[in-house]
């Protein structure tokens, strides 16, 4: 009875630092002097829910056999913190999961009784609600995980002392730690399509990939990943590698590989990256084979990019220089970028300004950044495993390459933040030049192929589609099962997942999917169709299809991507 009477204290006390809160951020918006504070209706439903639910928990550890049983959501019934059978078979812990669902989810209503809010404000505060909610998981915590209880009776503590040394090596290196190291290294067990640097320059290297079949397109294929990340994500293992996938469909395959910034990059700004960067690359791959046009690919923020090139290109009459342009989990429009739209204010800036040293900005704070947007995965799930139970850390090159940070140049980080997601200037037509000329991207007549990840929590659906709304030529867009990264990395061997496409106009995204064809597994084969379509046309592989070795330059995967 004293520990139900502790329980029953915790959980009303919970409660009153929530109304609290409220009322305190509510008396912090002067700007809205109109607002009331706290709706008192609103705020009386919300206590008498949450003790009609408590009374609920206390019947049915009491009486469960009289209580009605606790009615979990699809999304808790899949929780994999509490997936093993001990958070439902023992009282005790079984009681401490309800509770904390239910004050989870009281907790999350509570902010939307608060009233006077922004809706810029509102998003914030949901976030760090949800964000405390995933921290404050009792399978964070040693006395209340049962499994964490179990091992550590079963090695004596040895299991809390294996993780106080991973915890100690994490703090001393500045990063997580998310899967074992020294097991991969680039151009020996990732990385390994075959190819060559063909040209260097301060800001990328370019790659071409060996040829695999006796023809090839006549079009090549210029790929630009993130600047954020590492290329290699698209050229993980073999069989996951999109690389080796294109190459062995018959394309000349380019690839750019960014350099991660250090002080020799301190002036480099957005306009870099077009003009010195994608444009650069485009009249390199050209002229080295002798070609007209490219086959784009722009994955992320480097599809935002390359929406800017294709609209550069088009004021400056040379459009035909890109044949087809395809989008990779990429925006152009921002009003609703997700949840990273959280950490873009002037306040959020000018901490990651006091960050910067030397021109750039240390990527793992970027790293940290994509973590806590994901936290239950990518972060509270390695304090439960590796620090608590003192597990050995599993090989994941996926995870390995999310630890392969890369530093970015401060002067652009900024500019991005603040003209893309806060202000939101790309999608207004004149309202950035990139070298003098003016981003309309009304102007883009390129085919266009866009590609969206149904849970991407990066670069949202929604956001994805406004895309469709602001070019001008035709568009083919599909949207991948899985998010950012296995949306995207999806080889069709694997048989994973799906893909939603609609051949009839869709003026939303919730149109498209009404009337959308669900195929199932991966979405390349569809891509690879739709390059086929346009441009067919093949020629030998032969010539400067090849890359020619240079002593200097050096073979695939290059120099930037091993730089530390």
């Amino acid at each position: 009875m004293e520990d139900l009477q502790h329980w029953t204290w915790v959980l009303g006390r919970a409660q009153q630092m929530m109304m609290e809160q409220g009322l305190d951020l509510a008396a912090k918006v002067p700007q809205l002097p109109a607002a009331a504070p706290l709706d008192p209706a609103a705020a009386m439903r919300a206590g008498a829910d949450f003790w009609a639910d408590t009374m609920g928990l206390w019947q049915r550890f009491l009486d469960p056999a009289k209580a009605a049983p606790f009615e979990e959501t699809p999304e808790q019934a899949r929780d994999k913190r509490f997936k093993a059978p001990q958070w439902r078979e023992q009282p005790v812990f079984d009681f401490i999961r309800q509770s904390y669902f239910t004050l989870s989810r009281h907790l999350l209503k509570g902010v939307e009784t608060i009233e006077g809010l922004t809706p810029k404000q509102k998003e914030q505060l949901r976030f760090a609600t949800q964000g405390f909610i995933d921290a404050m998981s009792p399978s964070n915590f040693p006395a209340t995980n049962p499994i964490v209880l179990e091992r550590t009776i079963e090695t004596k503590g040895e299991n809390l002392l294996k993780g106080l040394a991973h915890m100690l090596k994490d703090l001393g290196k500045g990063q997580m730690t998310q899967t074992a190291e020294g097991v991969f290294e680039v151009g020996k067990n990732i990385a390994m399509t075959p190819g060559k640097v063909v040209k260097r320059t301060p800001l990328y290297e370019l790659i071409q990939y060996s040829p695999t079949t006796e023809t090839v397109f006549e079009t090549p294929l210029v790929i630009f990943p993130p600047w954020i990340n590492r290329f290699y994500i698209l050229d993980l293992s073999p069989e996951k590698s999109f690389i080796r996938w294109a190459v062995e469909q018959g394309l000349t395959v380019f690839v750019v590989s960014w350099k991660s910034a250090d002080a020799s990059m301190a002036d480099v700004v957005w306009d870099d990256y077009v003009e010195r960067g994608q444009i650069d690359a485009i009249d390199t791959v050209r002229e080295l084979l002798g070609v007209e046009a490219v086959h784009a690919i722009g994955y992320c923020v480097a599809g935002t990019t390359l929406a800017a090139t294709l609209a550069v290109l088009a004021a400056r009459q040379q459009a035909d220089k890109v044949r087809s342009a395809t989008f990779f989990t990429a925006q152009v429009d921002f009003t609703e970028a997700g949840d990273l739209n959280v950490f873009v204010d002037d306040e959020q800036l000018a901490l990651i300004q006091s960050l910067t040293t030397e021109g750039f900005l240390d990527g793992r704070y970027m790293a940290a950044t994509f973590n806590l947007l994901r936290g239950r995965d990518l972060i509270w799930n390695y304090v439960t495993s590796n620090y608590l139970l003192g597990e050995d850390y599993v090989p994941f090159d996926l995870l390995h390459w999310n630890s392969d940070v890369t530093n970015l140049p401060a002067k652009w980080h900024a500019s991005y933040l603040s003209d893309l997601y806060r202000d939101n200037l790309l999608a207004q037509a004149g309202a950035l030049s990139i070298g003098g000329t003016p981003v309309d991207l009304g102007k883009v007549t390129v085919p266009a192929y866009i590609q969206a990840g149904r849970e991407d929590h990066i670069a949202p659906a929604r956001s994805v589609w406004k895309m469709t709304g602001h070019f001008g030529g035709p568009m083919r867009f599909v949207l991948a099962g899985s998010g950012h990264i296995a949306g995207v990395v999806n080889p069709p061997a694997a048989g994973k997942y799906q893909y939603w496409t609609n051949d009839a106009p869709a003026a939303t995204l919730d149109e498209f999917v009404a009337g959308a064809t669900e195929t199932k597994g991966s979405w390349w084969p569809d891509w690879i169709g739709w390059i086929e379509a346009l441009d067919g046309k093949r020629v030998a592989t032969k010539g400067a299809r090849i890359p020619k070795h240079d002593q200097e330059l050096g073979d695939a995967p290059g120099r930037y991507v091993q730089a530390r």
